[in-house]
């Protein structure tokens, strides 16, 4: 719990002019679980953009006054934000625009530059000047200053690529074409299909486009370049196979929707198999299998069906809230939890729980949670983590940027179990982590330290909020 990643991206192209803002707003509705804190649409309307960006869910921005403002066109790029590097504040709500010599774009990025601040300050001291706090805003600057000396759009974005560290999946808008690119790792994910009658969608997850009802066609490869135009779709290759490919773990784990298919990998039977190492790795005699809403639900299912042991709805989430609700702050009477999830007491009293969830942080969520399920009258508690412990900052999109405040880096798992109030904790066994994905390659920088990238200089959230501030 309490994990967080950066961003969910969606883009369209149409052969003719439509409702494509309505077409990105259910895409982006599917893909909201990837942000919740602000979001935006782009349309291009035979080359005039117009869009609407702000602080809020999707329901909540994209009202129905809203949505009837956003002309018909041929093209749209939509964004959900949740900032991993950034504050919070209507400035960094994608995607951004630009306005340049040889024309407009608008840019939607999932993922985190690990050069972003020597980018920046290079930038910087040859007189750009940011607005944003995003990494987004550097990459459209590494992009437009290619652009006016490359042929192409296309060929801006891969000469940018060659200085762009990291993790980013992008999906940019000119005029005329729609570009989607991901990283050389291919650590964030991105796919795109096509709508019956022949528009193309690319988007973070496979789940958004069964949302508009595109047919997945493939993913985007690590370091490939995908080009949408009037001409059809074309595929640049030239940074494919640069690096070994590195796709996040943790989106099988916890990021992404177990609808979704990431890679040729389904991520439901990824945390299905995870439940079923638990099992196996740590055994316990218990009544009831309880996954904590909503990503421990399928490793719950299959811890279940390797134990033998019975799989119950013990936990009920409130599906209302978002992570934008009004904190309660200091008034400890108030707790976040109780208000998130609430226990089904006839389900827990008496019972010998086994509790799934994807992570332990901190620790305090998962000391609150416990405590409900103690408190609706369980005997016993048996935590079981369907992730290794997390014991390193990660560098490509996900907010853990410190080990200070990483409970497993100061105890262990037996101490960790007596702080969070269990009567025994069991975590997935690093060394079986492949087993979730069929062997593929994968980063897991977190779990074990092994960055794929060189370490940025400044990890932290806020490493631009200074910038900005000194020129004012």
């Amino acid at each position: 719990m309490a994990i967080h990643e950066e961003c969910g991206v969606l883009g369209i192209i149409s052969t003719k002019r439509e409702n494509v803002a309505g077409i990105a707003y259910y895409g982006l509705y599917a893909l909201q679980h990837r942000g919740q804190e602000s979001c935006g649409i782009v349309v291009n309307d035979d080359g005039v953009f117009s869009s609407y960006k702000d602080l809020g869910l999707v329901s909540e921005v994209f009202s129905k006054d809203t949505m009837l403002h956003l002309p018909e066109g041929n093209m749209a790029v939509g964004h959900v934000r949740y900032g991993t590097t950034g504050g919070t504040t209507r400035n960094n709500c994608q995607p951004i625009e630009v306005n340049h010599q040889k024309g407009k774009m608008a840019l939607a990025h999932n993922g985190n530059l690990s050069n972003a601040l020597e980018l920046r300050d290079k930038l910087e001291l040859s007189g750009a000047i940011f607005h944003t706090t995003s990494d987004t805003e550097t990459i459209a600057y590494v992009v437009t200053r290619e652009r006016l000396v490359a042929s192409s759009i296309e060929e801006a974005v891969s000469r940018a690529m060659n200085s762009l560290e990291g993790a980013y999946s992008l999906i940019l808008m000119s005029s005329a074409k729609m570009i989607a690119a991901r990283d050389p790792y291919g650590f964030r994910p991105l796919c795109y299909g096509q709508m019956p009658d022949g528009a193309y969608v690319i988007a973070s997850e496979s789940c958004a486009l069964s949302a508009v009802g595109a047919e997945f066609v493939r993913d985007v490869l690590p370091g490939e370049i995908l080009v949408f135009s009037e001409e059809g779709i074309e595929s640049r290759r030239e940074h494919c196979g640069k690096q070994t490919k590195q796709t996040c773990i943790f989106e099988y784990i916890y990021f992404a929707r177990p609808d979704s298919v990431i890679d040729k990998v389904s991520v439901h039977e990824a945390r299905i198999k995870a439940g079923e190492i638990l099992a196996e790795n740590y055994p316990v005699e218990a009544d009831i299998i309880i996954g904590v809403p909503d990503s421990g639900l399928d490793a719950a299912l299959g811890y279940s069906k390797a134990s033998g042991i019975p799989y119950g709805i013990g936990l009920i989430k409130n599906k209302y809230i978002g992570r934008t609700f009004i904190s309660p702050g200091q008034d400890e009477r108030l707790d976040q939890v109780k208000i998130k999830l609430s226990p089904i007491k006839n389900v827990i009293e008496g019972k010998r729980v086994v509790l799934i969830d994807d992570s332990i942080v901190r620790g305090t969520t998962s000391k609150r949670i416990v405590k409900l399920v103690r408190d609706a009258g369980a005997r016993e508690i048996h935590m079981r983590i369907s992730a290794p412990p997390f014991l390193h900052p990660c560098y490509y999109g996900t907010d853990i940027d410190s080990e200070e405040n990483l409970i497993a880096c100061h105890h262990s798992m037996e101490e960790i179990a007596e702080l969070i109030g269990v009567d025994s904790l069991g975590y997935l066994p690093m060394e079986q982590l492949s087993k979730l994905v069929d062997g593929t390659e994968y980063c897991a920088a977190c779990f074990d330290g092994k960055y794929p990238t060189s370490i940025p200089k400044d990890i932290r959230k806020d490493r631009f909020e200074g910038k900005l501030s000194e020129r004012v």
